[in-house]
């Protein structure tokens, strides 16, 4: 019987499989059928996870195919991947010394669909078949329904919050701050914990403009002309009533004009460790090193966090969270501003590159912008810009063993970042489907995207695009990562930082140098079934070589013990014909871009803006037509086949930062100072 899942949670199905005669063994290279698993669904994408046995030869499959509750056509996804018990033993896994971690890959494909719509039902299939024989059920059918945008409940009570002082009409139930709407008053003597909650599911707190800044260091009763706002000593709001996932409490701008939040330098502002779907719409956030502090390891930790329109600026963690079991954050249309120097872009590490100027090693006084862990987290559109890192899944160590607390189905997508220190995007920690697609990323100098490393996979980078990578290059697949998928990316820039790594697989990519003396594509990997073929190469003039591929033995599948076999070449012919890797790709430059210039290797700290580069194919350009048909990344291709690197000719460019107004003065066409060029278009 076909399974049926409606509903935005983990599910784990237990296939029957066909039971061996006493003392018959299970033969090695057929495939047995064991778990599935649908992962909470995000708003665009779906992931699946189908445990197997056997298959030692490495040759079953997955097809998956998919539509819309109700039509009939079926179309096809991507195949899912498989993973086959590969080793991450962390970043030091021959010296001898005792790593974080020692994880093994199960014996299993996982996988998603992507490029869905919000809010739709979805019919999905997936055959199994392997040459050599499959035992149990080789079809799985599932109907799930994507997450919609997250709203704001009707129904509920609505009050008015108003900051002191305030001398204007006032609309009813109204109260001086948030702590006196959210609880049944607020206090900062000893009675500031002992009111009770007063909102409910569905509630919505209007907040009207003014500066919000309690004076937490006064000693202030219950007097309604104290400036109290209600935090104790630390000056935390702790907000501990829980919503639900239709009916979340809402905090939000009442639209009269800037809503500011200052921290006055506490180290966290919102503790939400205790509280469910609670949203945050149109506010402005600033001065304390935790903006909204939603878990910690092993600790305690929340699900259901929205964060949308909003500006957080002068703090070290937007958003942060490592708690194994959240859900379903939705952290979208935001911007984010460090306090990392606005005017040039400056690095803790290599200093033989960043040593020789004044400052270094610089300071990680805003050290990410939002970090997650869980699942079915959507992280989406926001602009960050001056931070260490950007967007980051939590580097957590190895993940649990209960499949509705492992990392899995989170999507970073359309967010526009700018003057990273170190990485934009992290995919550290994560294990299945995680999926990082349609991102810019402008001034780093540790890598514009990181899997340091990744559990097993699969990793999605798709469609991104990345300038000005300095000392770090577009990918930092280090520290054993296992499962990585890149495809479809524009990179220009210093060459990646690739192993080792296994599983991994490159199509249809740009990876174009920009004069630093650097391989262009150097991997290292312990299996040599990762793959690469139909990218583009530019290599660097003067690097002492421009392709490696270092491997096991090319007669061994997959070696994590011993030393691996370097090779590198001068040319891509010569990598092509001693590996017979990149069969179909080809040599590229610069001039394939309607307008993109080298940067300069002896001024790395010169921010470059995204406005004045065109990152476009030229028509007639030799990426053009040059790629794979990869379902549901490149479904609409026009010409002969996909072209090469993230914009297919003549074809929409993405959105990259906010969708929608940013709260106040914080508006996209207003940015502040600090905040170095505007959002991009």
């Amino acid at each position: 019987m076909p399974m049926r899942l409606k509903i935005a949670a983990v599910l784990v199905v237990l296939l029957p499989f066909s039971a061996l005669a006493p003392g018959e063994a299970q033969p090695l290279n057929a495939t047995r059928a064991e778990a599935f698993i649908a992962e909470r669904p995000t708003l665009l994408s779906l992931g699946f996870e189908w445990h197997i046995a056997g298959d030692e030869n490495r040759n079953a499959a997955v097809a998956v195919t998919y539509r819309k509750k109700g039509e009939s056509r079926w179309r096809d996804a991507l195949p899912m991947m498989r993973l086959q018990r590969e080793q991450v033993p962390g970043p030091k896994p021959h010296s001898g010394e005792r790593n974080f971690y020692l994880y093994t890959a199960p014996n299993m494909f996982a996988g998603s669909i992507l490029g869905l719509a919000p809010d739709t039902e979805y019919e999905c299939r997936f055959v199994l078949t392997d040459p050599d024989g499959v035992t149990g059920t080789t079809e799985q059918s599932v109907t799930v329904r994507t997450r919609a945008k997250p709203t704001t409940a009707g129904g509920g009570h609505v009050y008015h919050v108003y900051p002191f002082g305030f001398k204007g009409p006032m609309q009813q139930p109204a109260f001086f701050g948030l702590m006196a709407a959210y609880y049944y008053g607020s206090d900062e003597t000893d009675h500031y914990n002992a009111e009770p909650p007063r909102v409910v599911p569905g509630d919505v707190i209007l907040v009207h403009a003014g500066l919000y800044q309690d004076q937490r260091f006064k000693y202030f009763g219950f007097a309604a002309d104290v400036p109290a706002y209600g935090t104790p000593f630390d000056g935390t709001y702790y907000l501990t009533q829980s919503g639900t996932q239709d009916k979340p409490i809402t905090i939000k701008a009442a639209g009269d004009g800037e809503v500011i939040f200052d921290g006055d330098g506490a180290q966290t502002l919102f503790n939400m460790m205790a509280a469910n779907y609670n949203s945050f719409e149109g506010v402005t956030v600033r001065n304390t090193n935790v903006a909204f502090l939603l878990g910690i390891k092993n600790i305690a930790g929340a699900s259901g966090f929205s964060l949308s329109g909003s500006r957080l600026e002068d703090v070290g963690h937007g958003v942060q969270s490592d708690w194994a079991a959240s859900h379903d954050f939705y952290i979208a249309d935001n911007v984010f501003i460090g306090r990392h120097n606005p005017t040039k872009l400056e690095s803790w590490y290599r200093p033989d590159v960043w040593g020789k100027f004044p400052g270094f090693p610089a300071l990680t006084t805003s050290e990410y912008a939002v970090k997650v862990y869980g699942q079915g987290h959507v992280v989406a559109h926001n602009y960050v810009a001056n931070f260490h890192d950007a967007i980051d899944v939590a580097t957590y160590g190895a993940p649990s063993d209960r499949p509705e607390q492992q990392p899995a189905s989170i999507d970073f997508y359309g967010n526009d970042m700018y003057n990273i220190a170190d990485n934009c995007i992290e995919a550290d920690g994560g294990q299945h489907n995680i999926r990082i697609f349609e991102n810019r990323c402008f001034n780093s100098t540790g890598a514009a995207f990181s899997t340091q490393p990744s559990f097993g996979g699969p990793v999605y980078i798709y469609r991104n695009l990345a300038y000005d990578l300095t000392t770090g290059g577009p990918l930092k697949l280090l520290d054993t990562s296992a499962g990585v998928l890149v495809y479809q990316n524009t990179f220009v820039g210093q060459g990646p930082m690739l192993g080792p790594v296994s599983n991994v697989h490159f199509r249809n990519n740009l990876f174009v140098g920009d004069g630093w003396k650097q391989p262009v594509f150097d991997l290292k990997t312990f299996t040599n079934y990762s793959t690469s073929d139909y990218n583009g190469f530019g290599a660097n003039a003067g690097a002492a070589y421009a392709f490696g591929w270092t491997s096991p033995d090319f007669a061994t599948a997959a070696d994590f013990s011993h030393p691996l076999v370097k090779r590198s070449y001068t040319t891509l012919a010569d990598y092509q014909k001693a590996t017979g890797q990149d069969k179909h790709s080809l040599a590229v430059t610069l001039g394939v871009f309607r307008n993109v210039q080298p940067a300069d290797e002896a001024d790395p700290q010169r921010l470059r803006s995204p406005e004045d580069y065109d990152f476009r194919l030229k028509a007639g350009s030799t990426a053009i037509d040059k790629g794979i048909f990869l379902p549901t990344i490149t479904d609409s291709f026009a010409g002969r086949s996909p072209d090469l690197g993230a914009y297919e000719l003549n074809q929409p460019l993405p959105h990259y930062g906010p969708t929608a107004a940013v709260s106040g003065s914080a508006a996209l066409g207003a940015p502040r100072a600090v905040a170095g060029p505007p959002p991009g278009k």
